[in-house]
């Protein structure tokens, strides 16, 4: 029975908090409210025995996540790259979470590797090394194959985690039943689409011959953009729970201290990371959605190396354009056509008011520009956000959840490079560019030009389908009597209606 296992669940989860100490840890980096305080222990510290009691030797945090689950730890990797959101301490202790996991044994991933693809390991690969980085769904070994003696890297899922990643997801989506039912206020946020969005997204990276493919179809869109690398799939030795991709040598970008030793310019690399997530963003329309430093490396020639592609995201063309307009909205303060877009997409119901709308966001976006990064508090900008949406009956867009979720991240990992960087200055030129390339006489063209093309293609049909409407009208209007014959009504149709157009005409030139 789900109900019982899911309330278990979440009981547990906030006895673990309480069990591990994380629980004050958790609601100072949010700077939580007396009575929510008062209200989050008095549910916990009763059931504080049953709580996992996690690894001692790690922070109270990581601690309790860790015991929890992969999904918990996919929320943690996301908070460890926002310190202006849970402190630079809380921020600190999550990022191990990235890929320094307690992995599972040498043993047990050479047989997994083994049952995957079918051979003895030794015929694939002449090395095979102890787990170099593990997270919560797959660790990575450093390797040299066989066949060709090419060093690469090794992905192998754990073992056991479908089952473990169901049990969380299972919780998550009663919990969103929970809030259906007992916050109507919530509703517009749409939980139950949020979760549904978010367990297809880790459906797919359980699947490693999807990353393998969508790794392939990002080093294609990518390959002409300078200083920035994706590292090919070895295909042959690629299955549905192993990956293996050409090894990349470089150092971590989260770690400052090896960025600085191998002398490279840290503002540089906060600038170009950004500007990399808005180009595949809006020109391709696919981008890299798991954009950590734990995912991302700077090779000894300054080349941006990005890996586990586990979550990437995909945007419509049509919602690529709403976004650049929106974005180059803020960026040119212009408040009343950012409001006018929202409206345009439906973003906001259309019985708001649109100058209201656009004073609430102003008071958004003002407080940004001119302001160095590190005075801005981006948990207050969000709480504001959250307001403003609220009061204009704004709901969530599930197809931009990655999106937005990426920018965050995007964001943490640019100011971890760089504190001081003005986010807003740095994308001006990426989203300007896009925006004359995408909404202009040439994008009008190139949308004619395809609309074209799909004419063209249902050329041949395109008599069949007139005619077949046409009898729809014809019948709608006048339903023939049985055993007349469809082509007559539509026959009588079109010389009704050409009599009809014949007689406008005549009528508008006596006039």
């Amino acid at each position: 029975m789900r109900g019982p296992h899911n309330i278990w669940r979440l009981i547990r989860t906030g006895a673990t908090l309480e069990r591990t100490g994380a629980m004050n840890v958790v609601l100072d980096a949010f700077d939580a409210p007396k009575p929510l305080r008062i209200l989050a222990h008095a549910l916990g510290k009763p059931f504080m025995w049953l709580g996992y009691k996690g690894d001692p030797a790690m922070p109270p945090a990581t601690r309790a996540i860790t015991a929890l689950g992969p999904a918990y730890i996919k929320f943690g990797q996301v908070l460890s790259t926002r310190p202006d959101v849970v402190g630079d301490e809380l921020a600190v202790q999550l990022r191990v979470l990235q890929d320094k996991l307690p992995p599972f044994p040498l043993d047990v991933a050479r047989a997994e590797v083994e049952k995957e693809l079918g051979q003895p390991l030794p015929e694939m690969f002449s090395e095979f090394s102890e787990p170099i980085a593990a997270a919560s769904i797959a660790q990575v070994h450093k390797a040299r194959t066989a066949e060709t003696g090419k060093e690469v890297a090794v992905k192998v899922l754990r073992p056991g985690i479908e089952k473990a990643f169901r049990k969380d997801i299972d919780a998550f989506y009663f919990a969103a039943r929970i809030v259906d039912l007992f916050a109507p206020g919530a509703r517009r946020l749409r939980p139950m689409d949020v979760i549904k969005h978010f367990d297809g997204v880790v459906r797919g990276e359980l699947d490693l011959r999807l990353e393998s493919s969508a790794a392939s179809e990002f080093a294609a869109n990518t390959k002409d953009d300078p200083k920035f690398v994706v590292p090919d799939i070895v295909w042959g030795l690629s299955a549905r729970r192993v990956m293996t991709l050409g090894w990349a040598d470089g150092a971590p970008l989260g770690d400052n201290d090896a960025i600085d030793a191998a002398g490279h310019d840290r503002v540089d690399l906060s600038e170009r990371v950004l500007r990399l997530f808005l180009l595949h963003a809006l020109r391709d329309g696919y981008f890299h959605a798991d954009m950590h430093q734990g995912n991302l490396k700077v090779a000894p020639n300054g080349d941006i190396i990005a890996y586990d592609f586990g979550i990437m995201g995909q945007i419509d063309e049509y919602t690529r354009r709403v976004y650049a307009e929106i974005l180059y909205g803020f960026i040119r303060r212009d408040y009343k056509r950012v409001a006018e877009v929202h409206f345009e997409a439906g973003y906001v119901p259309a019985d708001r008011d649109v100058d209201e709308f656009a004073r609430a966001l102003r008071a958004v976006g003002e407080p940004i520009f001119g302001m160095d990064a590190t005075r801005i508090s981006m948990g207050r900008l969000l709480s504001y956000l959250f307001e403003v949406t609220e009061r204009f009956g704004m709901e969530t867009r599930t197809e931009l959840i990655l999106l937005q979720r990426t920018m965050v991240v995007v964001e943490g990992v640019a100011r971890s490079l760089n504190p001081h960087i003005n986010i807003w200055q740095v994308a001006h030129p990426v989203v300007e560019d896009y925006i004359k390339k995408s909404i202009g006489p040439r994008a009008i063209l190139g949308d004619l030009a395809k609309t074209g093309r799909v004419l063209a293609r249902y050329g041949p049909r395109l008599p069949g389908l007139v005619e077949a409407a046409l009898i729809r009208q014809a019948e709608a209007q006048h339903p023939p009597a049985r055993n007349v014959d469809k082509r007559l009504v539509l026959l009588t149709a079109l010389i009704a209606t050409t009599m009809g157009a014949a007689a406008g005409f005549a009528l508008a030139l006596l006039t």
